[in-house]
């Protein structure tokens, strides 16, 4: 099936605090409520499915601010939605030992009613793993060990019991039941655009990939994976490709500049604006419209002005209804 026949996913973040967006908020308690409050008003507003990040630091930098740990709040979350879809953008593979990440996957597939999205990379952010006690292995480790992971789960969500000898991870005779209701198994999202080893890695075992933010940088990176397609025998049309971006909408130009928000990571405003799904509804479909022309077919947004809804309002109503 070419990537054109998938018709455009649209998930939505939740606040959780990674990117400090709960900080105009003392009690955590009502931190949290926020974030439960805001999880029901996505699965509301229709977007196919919500996401939360796999941190425990804040960024651009550590700052002792809440950040809620991603599976437990995905537990919790599914328990006070119905439908929607429940992603990680996207795990953290070096923090949980592949066996209980097949553990942990398979319950939340199972207490959801079948709504797992899981999203997996290689780990990335160096504070956090010096901070907890993680060693960090270089790139091509990380990688390596990703790839092991994603063959373990997979095996241990089908098979009876699974003995593996892998370089970095073995196992003798690991049973994961109860295995994950969705057949043959919930989506597989690999996130990272790592050109040598990542996109390789996404080119074998994804069901799903996302990397490239920028349109330009979706279409060079579109290009390495289908190398790499080619090379491990696969369709490319048979991997749905996402970007996660940043978006910020108001109705008018006027509200836009007003609002003064920015990115997270400090970018310039404009060349932020530029990159980034930000503009009026109008300016944000065509931008989606391009990605969608390039073979992008998922969108998985963040809205930096947390916690204000006015974004995924306005997404969800004057955005979403273009593509369905």
């Amino acid at each position: 099936m070419s990537s054109s026949h998938h018709a455009p996913i649209f998930g939505m973040f939740v606040p959780q605090g990674w990117k400090m967006e709960l900080s105009s908020i003392d009690d955590p308690q009502k931190k949290w409520q926020t974030a439960v409050d805001i999880a029901i008003r996505i699965e509301e507003l229709g977007y196919d499915s919500l996401w939360v990040y796999d941190h425990f630091h804040n960024v651009p930098k550590p700052a002792q601010e809440a950040v809620f740990e991603c599976w437990t709040t995905m537990a919790a979350i599914s328990q006070r939605t119905s439908h929607i879809r429940l992603g990680q953008m996207v795990g953290c593979n070096s923090y949980r030992n592949p066996g209980l990440l097949a553990k942990i996957t398979s319950t939340i597939d199972v207490i959801s009613g079948g709504r797992l999205d899981w999203g997996i990379g290689a780990g990335w952010y160096e504070s956090e793993y010096r901070g907890y006690g993680y060693e960090f292995a270089k790139p091509s480790d990380r990688i390596g060990m990703l790839k092991e992971t994603v063959e373990i789960v997979k095996s241990m969500w089908s098979q009876p019991e699974t003995t593996y000898d892998g370089k970095y991870y073995k196992l003798h005779r690991a049973n994961c039941d109860p295995k994950p209701l969705q057949q043959p198994n919930p989506p597989i999202w690999i996130g990272g655009g790592g050109e040598q080893l990542t996109l390789r890695v996404v080119a074998q075992h994804a069901d799903v990939s996302n990397f490239g933010s920028s349109l330009e940088e979706f279409i060079a990176k579109r290009e390495i994976l289908k190398g790499h397609c080619e090379a491990v025998g696969r369709d490319e049309g048979t991997i749905r490709k996402t970007i996660s971006s940043e978006v910020f909408i108001r109705e008018t130009e006027k509200e836009i500049l007003e609002a003064d928000v920015r990115s997270t990571w400090g970018a310039d405003p404009a060349e932020w604006r530029k990159k980034a799904l930000v503009g009026t509804p109008e300016q944000v479909s065509e931008k989606i419209q391009k990605y969608l022309d390039a073979g992008c077919t998922g969108f998985i947004p963040w809205c930096p002005d947390y916690p204000n809804t006015e974004t995924i309002e306005l997404f969800a109503k004057k955005v979403i209804p273009n593509f369905r």
